[in-house]
């Protein structure tokens, strides 16, 4: 299974309205309900972002502290699920630059839950190809990193990808870009240095 099926398996259900509202008046009913209907799509963006590694956890909580505590800011210009994912984005910029360039092992469980758990030939594969990849998006700057998976792996139009950033279309294009020809550079050394 791709990535990007993921994704879209994923999408969180539409919003009732004054959601948001009562979760930010105090309603704990309110902010479960919030919850429950993002936090699949939220993990999920998560994995993209950050590989498949045991930090998510850390790191869905942190969101979800940040969503609740930013509650009170929403005014409705976006979807909730654009205001939380905008939240998500930056939370996981904020930890993939504290532990950038540093080694990050695969949570094999996570691994293969991204995979669906299924087992045989084309999971080896697809688990290689994942750890390759993951491999390959840390040796990227966070914000090629972040640009690349939006846009490349979740499917999200470049305006799109830059409004959950926080950045200018144009600067989210180009590091996209370069995140690419990085990536393809990287693979085509590989495949020149193999027998």
């Amino acid at each position: 299974m791709s990535l990007a099926a993921v994704a879209e398996r994923t999408r969180p259900p539409p919003e009732p309205p004054g959601l948001a509202a009562r979760a930010a008046a105090g309603d704990r009913d309110a902010f479960t309900e919030i919850y429950r209907g993002h936090v699949d799509a939220v993990y999920a963006r998560l994995t993209r972002l950050l590989g498949p590694t045991a930090d998510r956890e850390d790191v869905l909580q942190q969101v979800f502290l940040q969503v609740h505590r930013s509650l009170g800011r929403f005014r409705g210009e976006a979807s909730l699920a654009t205001f939380i994912h905008r939240i998500a984005v930056n939370v996981a910029i904020d930890h993939l630059r504290t532990r950038h360039r540093q080694p990050v092992p695969i949570d094999d469980d996570a691994l293969a839950a991204l995979l669906g758990g299924a087992g045989g030939p084309d999971t080896i594969a697809h688990r290689r190809e994942l750890t390759n990849l993951f491999a390959l998006l840390g040796d990227l700057t966070v914000d090629k990193r972040v640009a690349f998976v939006l846009i490349a792996i979740d499917g999200l139009a470049v305006r799109e990808a830059a409004e959950l950033i926080g950045a200018n279309p144009d600067t989210v294009k180009q590091r996209a870009l370069a995140a690419r020809r990085e990536i393809e550079a990287a693979l085509a050394a590989r495949d020149r240095s193999q027998p």
